[in-house]
């Protein structure tokens, strides 16, 4: 995506796009999210804070969106012909970003702006959220003819989503290759409808 059209009006450049999610990302490795404001981005990333603004209503906006950049790039939606091997590439890639700190701070972060921003929870479960489960509803229903289907599809990935927050925001416990295992047992068991 070269140049994007801003939300709220003129064309956005993308490399000022991408100094601002720099910013933000590098600032919250260094002070965390506490730290970060929309000046302090403006500032470190050469942008003008009115354009910062303009482009995204809140810090937890740009934040949502260096995140989901960052998902994009990492955790793509395999296609091997095979259930088990897709689910596998793709929980394993998304465990793996989700072990790493700076990017558990960052989900940990947006949930919790969730909980306090109405309109923020909105954008978030529409562009993040449904996107995440977007992905993984694709992986599960490629082969919906040859399969008994006991589960619906929504409820698997509830499922899923739902251990992976549930140790990202209530018990922290660590996301290790038995997690991966024994998701894709529990998916491809169930079914799905």
């Amino acid at each position: 995506m070269e140049r994007q059209r801003a939300s709220r009006g003129r064309t956005r450049s993308e490399v000022s796009r991408q100094a601002v999610l720099a910013a933000a990302i590098q600032i919250i490795g260094i002070d965390g999210y506490a730290a970060l404001s929309i000046e302090r981005i403006a500032r470190e990333s050469g942008v003008g804070k009115q354009t910062v603004y303009r482009w995204w209503p809140t810090k937890a906006d740009v934040v949502m969106e260096a995140l989901l950049h960052k998902v994009e790039v990492h955790i793509p939606i395999p296609d091997t012909g095979a259930l088990e091997s897709d689910l596998r590439q793709f929980l394993t890639t998304s465990l793996q970003l989700g072990r790493m700190p700076q990017v558990a701070e960052l989900l940990r972060a947006l949930a919790a702006e969730a909980q306090l921003n109405p309109a923020f929870a909105e954008r978030f479960r529409a562009t993040f959220v449904d996107h995440r489960r977007a992905a993984l509803t694709t992986i599960l229903t490629r082969d919906d003819g040859r399969r008994p289907a006991p589960v619906r599809t929504s409820t698997l990935v509830d499922v899923v989503f739902g251990v992976i927050w549930y140790r990202l925001l209530i018990l922290p416990t660590e996301f290790d290759d038995d997690l991966v295992t024994e998701l894709i047992t529990l998916l491809t068991q169930a079914g799905a409808r």
